[in-house]
């Protein structure tokens, strides 16, 4: 049995090295290009990124929409969004943006069972210079009505 172990082990090593920095990844049905390929890489502009909604009563649903635009050369891919929590749910443009366009991050909050000021974030990839990772943020106050 040690064998087979000592026999396993070197292939397993070198197929978990592969250098094929040219793969791409399938993700949420959208092909991810390698971040690291700077001639592939634009800028981004986020026309808000910090959200302030208010406050609410507790149970209800919340909408939110952060801007952004292309302030690139090359088109702006959206590789994926992940919200914070499971309280969160988000999208954002399949599709590349075209340099000069916008887009935005959309995300709804469901309120129900939490109470107080919640801070929520989305994490964004993108193909952008300077780092791919950018954090939304938004917060609202949510209280329950005091029953009479």
């Amino acid at each position: 049995m040690k064998g087979f172990f000592i026999l396993i082990l070197p292939a397993l090593f070198f197929a978990c090295n592969s250098d094929d920095k040219n793969a791409g990844i399938v993700k949420d049905e959208v092909v991810i290009t390698n971040t690291t390929d700077t001639a592939n890489l634009t800028t981004i502009q986020w026309i808000d990124s910090i959200k302030n909604l208010g406050r609410i009563n507790e149970g209800q649903k919340l909408e939110v929409a952060f801007r952004f635009k292309n302030t690139g050369n090359k088109p702006l891919v959206i590789q994926s969004v992940r919200p914070g929590c499971g309280c969160t749910v988000a999208d954002y443009p399949k599709e590349p943006i075209a340099p000069g366009g916008e887009g935005e991050i959309t995300g709804s909050f469901d309120s129900h069972g939490r109470e107080n000021l919640q801070r929520k974030e989305i994490a964004v990839t993108a193909n952008t210079k300077g780092s791919p990772y950018h954090t939304l943020f938004f917060e609202v106050d949510v209280f329950k009505p005091k029953v009479q």
